[in-house]
């Protein structure tokens, strides 16, 4: 009886000591850190978000999957009543009954209702992510086969490509597929309005940290806007089946604060203007 007992309280001391790793690595992959929204092996649920249109974006998911494991609940519910109740053992005399007032006014007036309260939020959120009210600068997007360009009207009007970093020039710890060689870099807490085109086919500017998945189309200008609440490196891609190259052309945006912003716009003025300078001038002799 002693052993047993020595036997038991060892069991319990053991699993106490093991329960604080359990929890832990339970929790593990729940955890993301901030300062890099890109995706996760095995991950099933949304990236970190980093703006506000994100934010309510979860929100009103969050909203339609409650409401919606409720209607499944309850159908699955119904179903399993109806074929304990009224099946032939249970219910040898089945009912005569062909119409239940009741029973149709409900289930026009719930669907009614349920529509309504989606509807609600989802235009509140639609008008939210539609335009900038303040925007404190503009980033213009264009899209190209296969590779994007960045142009800032208001800070220089510098504009520069972006290009994938092809496979045999990644470094370690760096992204296969998501790491560019010109970063998109926008500053901290700035409302920013962001204008999207294309030069030649359709493309899609896709950040899933930002919230904003606008396709970029010839001829025309989209528009949206962000405001990034946290430092960090956020990654997308091309949404747009736009040709052999469409898994070529991902996204990089690297987001500093206010100070360091100032610093890398007077170090890219004089890169990006030199660069199309040297651009301007192989045209020319090109031309000659």
């Amino acid at each position: 009886m002693k052993k047993n007992s020595d036997l038991l309280s060892k069991l319990l001391q053991k699993f106490s000591s093991m329960l604080p790793w359990s929890v832990a690595l339970i929790c593990m992959p729940l955890i993301q850190t901030s300062y890099a929204s890109e995706p996760q092996p095995w991950q099933w649920n949304f990236q970190p978000p980093a703006t506000p249109v994100m934010e309510q974006i979860i929100d009103f998911h969050n909203l339609m999957f409650f409401v919606e494991v409720g209607i499944v609940l309850l159908v699955l519910g119904l179903m399993v009543y109806i074929v304990v109740k009224f099946n032939s053992k249970a219910n040898p005399k089945p009912t005569k009954t062909t119409h239940n007032t009741t029973l149709e006014v409900l289930w026009t007036v719930i669907p009614i209702v349920i529509l309504i309260i989606f509807a609600v939020p989802s235009m509140k959120l639609l008008f939210f992510m539609e335009k900038a009210q303040n925007p404190e600068m503009t980033l213009k997007v264009t899209g190209n086969q296969w590779y994007w360009s960045y142009q800032y009207p208001d800070n220089g009007n510098f504009e520069f490509d972006s290009n994938i970093i092809p496979d045999e020039d990644i470094k370690p710890g760096q992204r296969r597929l998501l790491e560019v060689d010109n970063q998109v870099v926008l500053p901290v807490n700035t409302e920013i309005k962001v204008l999207l085109t294309a030069r030649d086919v359709m493309h899609n500017w896709a950040v899933p940290a930002f919230g904003i998945k606008i396709d970029t189309i010839p001829g025309r200008i989209n528009e949206t806007w962000m405001k990034v609440t946290k430092i960090g490196t956020y990654y997308g891609q091309c949404s747009e089946l736009c040709g052999v190259a469409h898994s070529r052309m991902p996204i990089s945006v690297k987001v500093v604060s206010k100070e360091d912003f100032k610093k890398w716009l007077k170090k890219a003025k004089s890169e990006f203007a030199s660069s199309d300078n040297n651009k301007m001038l192989k045209l020319a002799q090109l031309k000659k």
